[in-house]
């Protein structure tokens, strides 16, 4: 096949991909000889399309599920959607209005038909974009977590869960989302600081003529529903008070003045207004002093009945109502602007309105005591490690998890009300019925209403790795049995909570064990300002664009540059590029050994020093690849892939073994560079795919199934360290020699004469041709003298010499000698402090500390040469 002139992504990716599904590469099947990789896919919610965050997520998963697969596991990669119940029933209602149609004028079945019908409309999209980015998932196992059996899991979860007592139903306040019109749990809702006002206002002590006291509130219009003013019971400003009854202003309501030691006494006035019905704390407090419970906000945010004024009007009109009545009533005292924490929904951004509402919870204390033990063991693994104390701390403190939702869209509560008020919880209908008939004979099923109320999406997610393998609807079945428990997860630290603890606390429930071996959470993609991207900032590229212009490749190398675990990416465009600009270098160079003409003739011993030296260098820097991945630190692995392929391979080994122009090749460099293009692409594959997978099939003619993305994964071999070590000495004499060339402004097409002061001739004798072709050297020659007129430099104890013409500026090499030895012997101070410390010499490795004493013998053989090379001139 002959090769393009340019590397065309689009063409390429195009190609590649179908050429994989066509051959049922990503497909998974339980495979008894080999040991499974299994990844669950964070599932996107089926409303979603493509973001940054996406696109790191997913690229990292198929950076890992890549390298396992080549390196001969059954690498299974489930791919999926989340109902997503909120959001997707707002984008439904939506739909609906531009057909000018309303939710409250269907039934229940006619909405969920038009749900469904959005769906699928919409709700693959996202599974095709990832496509695009070069996913490896098995596309076959695609689930959805409201397809028939995943909705069939999470109700006999619910069921089970229920017959534990696990599960109950009661009021408690909850999180209310006036505009989604349900309840949230408390990880639902994003606290967000903001500048408010503190409203100072004055109630009347009953039975008095002139004695008023003063509370402080950021929420005046829930004045209204006031049941009782608290003050500290040592504070002895107010303690003449306690027993006494206050007035509360418009609605002219006695309630009594208590003590809580829960007021602080520095928090505005020390009194604070307690209303049971909005606020949890107060809530907590009524509960302790049996306080009445006023309720006078509805479900969409406006005021009731009970609240006797600005009936059916918005809270926040309200508030600003409210504050002008007590100002003209004399009551509003005085107004202070503060900052202050206000808790919004995390999927509609309203404000939320702390609520007594009847909703279903679970009892989280006793099922979330395994998951928070394996994880502190690290049975379960985080990277980094660093986010277990806030897991700790989440876990130690769990709430009970409000799991109802007052929507259509998702799994609806088996629970069956009979007609006196009693319930039963079943499966199905006809359990239910059969339940029901046990508490009165000969009710029939007519007579059952079912909950009108949904479950929590994350209530279907959390089963997400064992559902998807039908683990609980099949309790035995091969797949649940051959690739649970899973290995990696990748997701984002923001729902360490909201899910990957409730999978963990799951997966112990219903499989006894863990649901993951590792979890790997990524950063927060933000741009050069530290803003989170976001396509409503206008801050975030559109990742299908950025894919068409940079490729894909490109992209995924880009997004990962600098994007260490659990630390932010801060993005700039500039990455793609680089990412781009990578896929060209390795093209290039692809296409310059491809152009070689090959002479069977030749002296194959002519390269044989630098193949060497390769070869060492890629087992080194694979070396170091591994123990990157072995600690999931993606990032750091591909910039040490990065580095073996642009400098040590590029920039090195090929213009070291590259022939004159228009001059062939020997068979053995042919050879060996198109050996290391292979081992290269293999490593490189699982970070670009793409071009890895172009340049793998070019090698050679292939087999039909031959391809790069299931061939063997190189294995580590023993690293060379002392050629390692003896080319860096060259490669130190060629750099100086090159920056003499810039700093005396002498041509690269001129030959120069080297002179070598050592006692190591074998090393210069073996790298020669190394030296005389990358340097321009004509004849490397040994002394044992200082050499005139000629500008020099040191490496650890060896002096090197170029002669040139003219007068050599000799104050100008007295000052560059001296400044050499200045930063020697500050090196070598640093060096002595450290072997003098006992502490160090006796608790670090054997390794570091023999290195340090290496450095420390460089270093004085460097400063010898230096003092002797100054004391010459």
């Amino acid at each position: 096949m002959e090769l393009n002139k340019t590397y065309n992504p689009k063409e390429v990716e195009d190609k590649w991909y179908q050429y994989w599904l066509d051959h049922k590469f990503f497909a998974s099947k339980p495979n008894p000889d080999k040991e499974p990789f299994t990844v669950v896919i964070p599932p996107p919610n089926v409303t979603g399309v493509l973001h940054m965050g996406h696109m790191l997520n997913n690229t990292i998963q198929d950076v890992l599920v890549r390298r396992q697969r080549m390196k001969g596991k059954e690498a299974c990669w489930v791919p999926g959607t989340d109902h997503a119940s909120i959001a997707t029933e707002a984008k439904v209602v939506a739909m609906l209005k531009e057909k000018g149609m309303e939710k409250k004028d269907l039934s229940r079945e006619e909405f969920l038909e038009y749900a469904w019908e959005w769906k699928e409309k919409y709700g693959g999209i996202i599974l095709e974009q990832l496509k695009k980015l070069g996913a490896s998932c098995d596309w076959d196992r695609t689930r959805f977590t409201m397809e028939e059996s995943l909705s069939q899991s999470v109700i006999k979860v619910f069921v089970d869960l229920y017959q534990k007592g696990y599960i109950y139903r009661g009021i408690r306040m909850v999180n209310w989302d006036p505009q989604g019109k349900t309840a949230l749990s408390d990880e639902e809702v994003i606290y967000k600081e903001v500048n408010s006002k503190l409203f100072y206002v004055k109630y009347k002590v009953e039975g008095t003529e002139d004695e008023w006291v003063t509370i402080a509130t950021t929420r005046p219009e829930t004045i209204l529903a006031d049941t009782a003013v608290c003050v500290h019971p040592e504070d002895e400003r107010f303690k003449k008070l306690i027993g006494k009854k206050v007035i509360i202003p418009m609605v002219n309501r006695a309630v009594p003045v208590i003590a809580d030691e829960y007021v602080d006494p520095e928090y505005g006035t020390g009194c604070l207004k307690i209303t049971p019905a909005h606020d949890l704390n107060d809530y907590e407090i009524g509960l302790r002093h049996n306080l009445e419970v006023i309720d006078i906000i509805d479900d969409n945010g406006k005021l009731n009945e009970k609240a006797q004024h600005f009936v059916g009007i918005d809270r926040f009109a309200v508030r600003k109502a409210i504050v002008k009545d007590l100002e003209e009533m004399g009551q509003l005292v005085k107004v202070e602007e503060m900052v202050n924490k206000v808790g919004y929904s995390e999927r509609t951004s309203a404000v939320i309105e702390p609520k007594l509402s009847l909703q279903w919870f679970v009892k989280m204390e006793d099922l979330a005591k395994p998951a928070l033990e394996n994880v502190m063991n690290d049975t379960i693994q985080f990277h980094p490690p660093k986010f277990k104390n806030m897991y700790r701390h989440w876990m130690e403190n769990v709430k009970d998890w409000c799991i109802s939702r007052q929507l259509w869209w998702g799994q609806r509560i088996p629970a069956f009300y009979l007609p006196n008020g009693e319930y039963v919880v079943a499966e199905t209908p006809e359990e239910a019925l059969k339940l029901a008939q046990e508490k009165i004979p000969g009710i029939s099923l007519e007579q059952l209403k079912q909950d009108e109320d949904v479950l929590d999406t994350w209530f279907s997610s959390w089963l997400w790795p064992i559902s998807v393998f039908d683990g609980l609807t099949d309790p035995d079945n091969e797949d649940i049995n051959y690739y649970y428990p899973t290995s990696d997860l990748v997701t984002a630290p923001e729902i360490l909570f909201f899910w990957v603890a409730r999978m963990i606390i799951a997966g112990y429930e219903y499989k006894g064990n863990f649901p993951f071996k590792n979890v790997y959470l990524t950063g927060i993609v933000r741009d050069k300002k530290g803003q989170k991207m976001s396509k409503s900032l206008g801050n975030s590229p559109d990742p299908l664009d950025l894919i068409k212009e940079y490729g894909a490749d490109g992209v995924r190398t880009g997004m990962l540059f600098s994007s260490p675990a659990g630390n932010d990416l801060l993005f700039d465009i500039k990455l793609c590029t680089q990412g781009r600009n990578f896929a060209n270098k390795i093209w290039n160079a692809f296409r310059l050994v491809q152009g070689w003409e090959v002479d069977a003739s030749l002296d194959t011993s002519v390269n044989k020093v630098a193949v060497d030296w390769f070869e060492a260098k890629f087992n080194q820097a694979f070396e170091e690849i591994e123990a990157h991945y072995e600690k999931y630190r993606i990032s750091d692995a591909l910039m040490s892939l990065y580095k073996l392929v642009w400098e040590d391979f590029c920039s090195w080994y090929l213009e070291m073994v590259k022939p004159k122009f228009e001059q062939p090749v020997d068979s053995y460099t042919y050879q060996s560079t198109i050996q290391f293009f292979e081992k290269l692409m293999k490593v490189l594959h699982p970070f670009m795919p793409f071009i890895s997978e172009e340049i793998y099939q070019h090698i050679q003619k292939r087999e039909e199934k031959d391809a790069l993305i299931i061939a063997d994964y190189p294995v580590a071999n023993a690293v060379d360290q002392q050629l390692l070590n003896e080319a860096e000495v060259i490669f130190f004499v060629i750099s100086n020699i090159r920056n003499t060339r810039n700093a005396k402004q002498i041509s690269p097409k001129t030959a120069l004469e080297l002179h070598i002061k050592t006692e190591n001739q074998a090393l210069y004798e073996t790298f020669a041709p190394v030296i005389q072709k990358l340097a321009n050297i004509s004849g490397i020659h040994y002394t044992d003298t200082q050499l005139e007129k000629a500008i020099s430099f040191v490496h650890k104890g060896d002096e090197y010499f170029i002669p040139v013409e003219g007068e050599l500026d000799v104050e100008k090499e007295k000052e560059k000698i001296e400044k050499e030895i200045a930063y020697t012997e500050g090196f070598l101070k640093g060096v002595n402090k450290k072997l003098g410390n006992e502490r160090f010499v006796n608790n670090a490795p054997e390794q570091v500390v023999a290195n340090e004493k290496q450095k420390q013998a460089d270093a004085e053989a460097k400063l010898q040469a230096l003092r002797e090379q100054l004391a010459s001139l």
